[in-house]
């Protein structure tokens, strides 16, 4: 019986929708299913080596993922996080060839990071283009720089202090020394998101861009620094890349693009913006991570698991818009009962 006051048809509706599951909750889920399945699937899965393991292979996509949810959340897109990565990876081998110390050789990588995504930002600012158009052809633009930069050879003489620091755990844990880079990256982004008026603008911008400039907010300001951002960002992730490998090369990181993305939009982040949050990226990403290390462990080949990357990609779009018409479906059935 419906409440006084209340029609039928909202009082049903209010019902079928009294305790919603949450896109982050099911992640939650997936993820202790995935843990279950890695055990299952290899006795070692669990051990303190193979977490580490887990963790060490998610810090550049993880530091990739973060800025990118910022700027998904704002109906925009850059498909050129992995070149930036390589350049910068390229980069580093040649100025550190060229016998600057290396905190300098970091510091101008990042600086170049920077650059890269102004240059993104500039060109889809100012000639108001699809960042979509304009990052593919950046993807190769700065892959391209990175073979100019090193062509096929590799750069490995970086100092020990540098690279051990790739490479080693803290203390006594299984934690990757690069990964606390990770954790600190990750409440900034998470608290700049979800608990900041600059977070608020993102929202806004990737609802209605039109809508929130006459709001007043700047969003071509906005997005400039975005790409920025995620550029500064790609190049930090190919600085620890380097030191993880200890290598330099043009090549690093190649394809990693389509990690990222499929993090983020498993994460529950919409791919026309305006919806999402980075609790859901942080889980999607331990996720992807899991369920690869746990294919790997088992001898699953790299194009099975590029195919794994792709199906999770293709579920985050098809999935929640699935969902969507079922919602609308069960309403309409609701609301035609009630009549």
């Amino acid at each position: 019986m419906a409440k006084p006051g209340v029609k039928p048809d909202s009082a049903l509706l209010t019902r079928s929708r009294a305790v919603p599951l949450s896109w982050e909750t099911l992640l939650a889920v997936i993820l202790v299913l995935c843990l279950v399945l890695g055990r299952v699937l290899s006795p070692v899965f669990l051990s303190g080596a193979n977490l580490s393991n887990v963790l060490a292979d998610l810090t550049e996509v993880a530091l990739m993922a973060l800025p990118m949810t910022l700027i998904i959340v704002a109906a925009e897109i850059d498909l050129s996080v992995a070149s930036v990565l390589g350049a910068s990876s390229a980069l580093m081998g040649v100025l550190w060839h060229m016998g600057l110390p290396m905190p300098a050789v970091v510091a101008l990588v990042i600086v170049f990071g920077a650059l890269a995504g102004l240059f993104n930002g500039l060109v889809i600012v100012k000639l108001n283009l699809p960042s979509l158009a304009v990052t593919i052809g950046t993807l190769a633009l700065f892959r391209g720089l990175a073979y100019v930069l090193l062509g096929d050879q590799a750069v490995a003489d970086f100092p020990p202090a540098w690279t051990l620091f790739g490479m080693n755990t803290l203390g006594g844990t299984f934690i990757p020394l690069p990964f606390l880079i990770v954790i600190v990256a990750a409440v900034l982004f998470t608290v700049l998101l979800q608990a900041t008026a600059f977070g608020r603008s993102l929202f806004a911008i990737g609802a209605n861009a039109t809508a929130a400039a006459f709001s007043g907010i700047d969003v071509a300001t906005i997005r400039l620094r975005l790409f920025v951002l995620s550029g500064a960002m790609s190049a930090l992730a190919g600085v620890v890349y380097t030191l993880r490998f200890t290598s330099a090369r043009g090549d690093n990181g190649e394809g990693f693009e389509l990690a990222v993305i499929a993090a983020v939009l498993f994460g529950g982040v919409s791919i026309f913006g305006g919806r999402g949050s980075m609790y859901g990226v942080l889980l999607s990403l331990l996720i992807v991570g899991v369920l690869r290390n746990a294919l790997t462990l088992v001898d699953v080949s790299s194009e099975t698991l590029t195919i794994v990357t792709g199906a999770l990609l293709l579920a985050s779009v098809l999935v929640p818009n699935l969902a969507a018409r079922m919602r609308a479906m069960r309403d309409k059935r609701l609301l035609a009962r009630s009549n």
